[in-house]
């Protein structure tokens, strides 16, 4: 009786057992279908979601002679490449005429051009090849041996270049530091074809290479005291009218109206080593400074230690020994920023030279406390659209204030490049 009670209880575990397993079984194959027939819905929410990392590159064409440099950084671009683009067109003229001409800036890689071409609002070719200067396909107009460096505008015209090109090869000269120091140099200037320089060399009053010292080689050097000479006494040692000027006003105005020694000639940045190394032989320092006496009053009048670089004015940067559009560049910048918060910022600035820059921000003050700033959550739209640092993300900022006016989230959102975020922040309330 027992052995039989025994045997039902093991047939019932079994037959339990059984159905267990056909229902574990069945709740598999239902997840499984279930699985297939309702996917996980988060790659739609991704997908309907707006990126604060998407690409700053433009979404519409664009004119590339409307570009400053932030404009060019702000297509992916860095700075020194920025500024490379931007003197390249100075050097063709101040005008990109074609794709083909931005394509051969050497600033471009093939592959970042490829990017940009079709956003361009460009001629796909120039209309008249730079390769095909020649008026009428006649030849230039070349009777005599001369230097470039004394040609003026109206000189290359003769030559057979039109306006627009003669002034491009001026630039062209300015670029270099305001003269020519080797053939080299006018083969490599874009509006001089490499036929037309054929034509041009033999004619050509200077050496092959920069490594030769263009003004020296016929000159005879007398001795002489760097603090008596006048213009045309450094015209007579063999630099350009314009590269005399800036050593006299770098002598009465950064020195205060005399060289003291081999250095503050030296530092001067139109007197390179190898030309002092061939002066040095010949300068002597036994007469008294002068100062010249048009800049005697300048010298007195302005101490620079006591200007603010925030309050520099127009023509005291003249006075400094910046040209005229270095310090309508210097003052344009500092307008459009609301003024200078770091003194790095001034290095920055287009068409100021970076030795003489320099001197000036070791030489002035800089007091930023009068800087407007802004939390970016109620930062003006006019301001953020407007201002160098703000306005390739300000309409990011203005779309993040809307749902969440917390500076931190949108700051988090925003994720810009390091050094962007901090030039930004020395206009921000933190």
């Amino acid at each position: 009786m027992k052995s039989l009670l025994e045997k039902r209880v093991l047939k019932l575990q079994s037959f339990g057992l059984i159905i267990f397993a056909f229902i574990v079984l069945g709740l598999k194959v239902s997840f499984e279908f279930y699985k297939q027939k309702s996917p996980p819905q988060f790659p739609k929410v991704q997908m309907t979601e707006i990126s604060p990392t998407e690409k700053n590159y433009p979404i519409k064409k664009f004119d590339p002679n409307h570009y400053e440099l932030q404009d060019w950084i702000a297509i992916g671009f860095s700075e020194k490449q920025a500024k490379t683009i931007l003197k390249y067109k100075e050097i063709l003229g101040g005008h990109f005429e074609s794709k083909e001409q931005l394509r051969k800036c050497y600033a471009i890689s093939e592959e970042k051009f490829r990017e940009i071409e079709p956003f361009l609002l460009l001629d796909v070719k120039p209309t008249r090849s730079h390769s095909t200067i020649i008026v009428n396909n006649k030849r230039l107009n070349l009777k005599k041996k001369f230097n470039p460096n004394d040609y003026k505008q109206e000189d290359w015209m003769r030559l057979g270049y039109s306006e627009k090109q003669a002034a491009a090869i001026i630039k062209y000269k300015h670029y270099l530091g305001g003269s020519f120091t080797s053939q080299e140099e006018i083969k490599n200037c874009f509006m001089i074809s490499k036929e037309q320089f054929q034509q041009m060399q033999p004619f050509l009053l200077l050496p092959r290479s920069t490594k030769k010292d263009v003004q020296s080689e016929n000159l005879t050097f007398k001795t002489f005291d760097p603090n008596t000479l006048d213009l045309e006494g450094w015209k007579a040692l063999g630099f350009s009218k314009k590269q005399a000027q800036v050593i006299i006003n770098y002598k009465n105005k950064i020195l205060k109206g005399s060289f003291k020694s081999l250095d503050d000639l030296k530092n001067c940045h139109v007197i390179s080593e190898e030309k002092l190394s061939k002066l040095t032989p010949f300068i002597v320092w036994n007469s008294k400074p002068q100062k010249d006496k048009t800049a005697v009053s300048t010298v007195q009048e302005t101490d620079f230690s006591k200007i603010d670089l925030n309050d520099i004015t127009y023509k005291q940067l003249l006075d400094f020994g910046f040209d005229e559009k270095a310090a309508g560049s210097y003052v344009g910048f500092r307008k459009k920023l609301g003024g200078f918060a770091n003194k790095e910022q001034i290095l920055t600035t287009y068409h100021l030279d970076k030795e003489l820059a320099t001197k000036l921000i070791n030489t002035c003050p800089l007091d930023a406390s009068k800087i407007t700033k802004y939390r970016l959550a109620d930062a003006p739209e006019d301001w953020l659209k407007n201002h160098p640092y703000f306005k390739y993300s300000a309409d990011k900022i203005i779309y993040y204030r809307t749902t969440y006016p917390d500076d931190n989230k949108i700051w988090k959102w925003l994720k810009l490049k390091p050094e962007y975020e901090t030039r930004m922040r020395w206009y921000t309330i933190n």
